[in-house]
């Protein structure tokens, strides 16, 4: 029995490291990238804490080096999936009848295993599996993850201490019950802390998951899975599927108790799962909470009175950052011709100054894509620009998939404001160019805003206080996180909650109170007390 309100300690962002030459970090990231590379895993499907091998077999590789196996990974079927809802209904019992702050201490155990011994094991086998720089391992497998653990068990005490008030005949109070069934998570391969908080979110609040890992990112969610079962993650709360989507989805969706989905992913994958569910209505106990983050085309757009080398700098980072694999990259940029001269020029500058290669090399800024069907879209988008009359590349636009998928940052410069990679997600180093007339900035506004279905984020770059109020107002719907002379992408757990409307999500907004109260199921009480 519980007889005491525990408080948890305010929230604050865990300090990203610097990996200088021969700090003790860097030692120890470089150790252990090298343990990770000498050996071959084997990765079970994991369910109520037992270790299934199905022989349905996959490879774990290396983008930037794809004939390097690190792992071998079994695949989940439907006998999987329907064993796995078993377990999690099992364990569901005791999970959420464990006080709450039982729960929450196991996820900040998790957040300090991940900020100190797990550290290296996390980012390196982010590096490695997924082709990130240790930068962009670091602000992700260590810090985020992290930050998303944090956050929430901050949260969570400050949402339940949310209490009505009472009158004197009458004492009310809120149960902030967990849902009725199981929640089935569906990761991305970009972000290992996406895929972290996609299970721990809902898991916290009391709830059991299933959790899908996406097929090219299964090795750093097992290492995941693992920090959880470190941290005393009891058996069953949340079980590990990988495997194929087209496998195991309708046994999940089709259940009875499932009674949400916390989703990030593309935009067609998540209206197929919302299809599904629509078509089955009527079989759930409760209407399933579908929470998703999707698809964006993001935007930069400049005023004439943008400070150039800003607005370079922001279009530089924005778009090749970790190749452009970020949902929240920049894509599509609108310049005034009176400056473009100026930012071509302080751009390619910034180009000149990107390496590109095997992030075990500390000096390079981007690695590889992801896998072949992603270098082969990509590279398919800039041949369509170099085939067209309408567009031309004006930078990069060279790939090679010899050793590793790589695809050169490119910049195309486009006549036609709706030509394809203006409009199409293309989730790579490619960002197309429109230039408008200097004296029609309310007209490109309108355009920026008319132009894409998706709306998840977007820049304004000016120095004019006007040009910016004017932005924010005409793009009020077209970007779920805004940012004013900074580069799109970067938001940061706690100071930017992430998300975005239109075919980009249900912005439920990740890494904020917003988020949690999704996994709760709220229950008002009344007691007479005359």
């Amino acid at each position: 029995m519980q007889f005491h309100s525990p408080k948890v300690n305010p929230f604050v962002n865990e300090p990203v490291r610097s990996y200088l030459p021969r700090s003790p970090e860097r030692i120890e990231l470089e150790r252990e990238l090298t343990r990770i590379k000498s050996e071959c895993i084997e990765i079970p499907v994991i369910i109520d804490g037992k270790e299934i091998r199905t022989g349905n077999t996959s490879n774990c590789v290396m983008p930037h080096n794809h004939q390097h196996v690190l792992g071998i990974y079994h695949k989940a079927g439907r006998s999987e999936a329907a064993l796995a809802i078993d377990s999690s209904l099992k364990a569901k019992k005791k999970w959420e009848s464990l006080p709450w702050s039982s729960r929450v201490a196991i996820f900040l155990k998790a957040a300090e295993l991940a900020a100190g011994p797990w550290r290296a094991k996390l980012n390196a086998a982010t590096m490695l599996s997924q082709s990130k720089t240790f930068k962009q391992a670091e602000i992700d497998a260590a810090c985020e993850l992290v930050d998303f653990m944090r956050f929430n068990a901050y949260c969570l005490s400050n949402l339940y201490a949310d209490q009505p008030i009472s009158g004197l005949s009458a004492w009310n109070k809120t149960d902030y019950r967990p849902l009725e069934g199981f929640v089935f998570a569906v990761a991305p391969f970009n972000f290992t802390a996406i895929g972290s908080n996609l299970a721990a979110a809902p898991a916290i609040c009391g709830n059991t998951v299933l959790l899908k890992p996406a097929s090219t990112a299964v090795y750093s969610a097992y290492v995941v899975y693992k920090l959880y079962e470190a941290a005393g993650l009891p058996a069953g709360v949340i079980n590990f599927l990988p495997g194929d989507a087209s496998e195991i989805s309708d046994v999940i969706l089709g259940h009875e108790y499932m009674s949400g989905v916390h989703f990030t992913g593309s935009t067609k994958t998540f209206q197929h799962i919302w299809k599904a569910v629509g078509n089955q209505l009527e079989n759930y106990r409760t209407f399933p909470r579908l929470v998703g983050e999707t698809g964006g085309k993001n935007f930069v757009i400049a005023h004439t009175s943008a400070d150039v080398k800003a607005v370079a700098h922001g279009l530089a980072e924005g778009a090749f950052e970790y190749q452009g694999q970020k949902c929240s990259a920049a894509s599509r940029a609108y310049l005034p011709k009176g400056l473009w001269p100026e930012i071509q020029t302080a751009l390619f500058e910034e180009l000149s100054k990107i390496k590109i290669g095997n992030v075990e090399d500390f000096d390079n800024f981007m690695g590889a894509v992801i896998d072949e069907k992603s270098f082969n879209n990509i590279k398919r988008c800039i041949e369509a620009a170099a085939a067209s009359d309408e567009a031309q590349v004006i930078a990069g636009g060279g790939c090679s998939k010899d050793k590793g998928f790589f695809v050169e940052p490119t910049v195309i410069l486009t006549t036609n404001p709706h030509f394809i990679t203006m409009e199409e997600e293309i989730f790579g180093p490619v960002l197309t160019v429109y230039l408008y007339e200097d004296e029609a900035f309310e007209d490109a506004l309108a355009l920026c805003d008319t132009t894409s279905k998706y709306g998840l984020t977007g820049s304004v770059f000016a120095t004019d206080p006007y040009a910016i109020q004017l932005a924010n107002q005409a793009l009020t719907h077209s970007a779920g996180n805004f940012y004013i002379n900074v580069r799109p992408t970067g938001a940061v757990v706690g100071q930017q909650p992430f998300g975005g409307s239109r075919l980009s999500g249900t912005n439920d907004k990740a890494g904020s109170m917003l988020n949690l109260l999704r996994w709760m199921s709220p229950r008002s009480i009344k007691e007479n007390l005359v």
